[in-house]
């Protein structure tokens, strides 16, 4: 029932900017966070950027002052809005939901959206 709807990839030159939006819908509660991964061909998934229920945001030193990640609690939808793209910044992005649905201490279960290619290249 839960669901993840992501948009807002494609191909962008470099020094071009692009903004991610994903969307949760379903019987979804207790958010703890919602964030942000992406994967290259042959590299690990990585945190990008998350933004905890408290508004707490985290980035990877690689994205730091370029990305900027929000959320709006009321429509349960996460944004990323990527400036000054590198080449290196090409990959599929994924979208993330952690539920903690008996608190902080208890099990997590994430979720995840079905990845929005970005492409950065001249």
């Amino acid at each position: 029932q839960v669901q993840l709807v992501e948009s807002g990839g494609g191909l962008v030159q470099p020094g071009g900017s692009l903004r991610l939006s994903c969307a949760a819908s379903g019987s979804i509660f207790n958010i703890y966070a919602m964030g942000w991964y992406r994967q290259a061909p042959g590299k690990q998934r990585e945190l990008v950027a998350s933004i905890t229920s408290g508004a707490s945001t985290n980035y990877a030193d690689s994205v730091k002052g370029r990305f900027t990640i929000s959320r709006d609690n009321a429509k349960n939808t996460v944004f990323l809005q990527m400036n000054s793209l590198k080449p290196e910044d090409t990959a599929v992005y994924y979208c993330n939901v952690q539920v903690r649905p008996f608190g902080f201490l208890g099990d997590a279960y994430d979720y995840w959206g079905q990845g929005t290619q970005v492409t950065v290249s001249s």
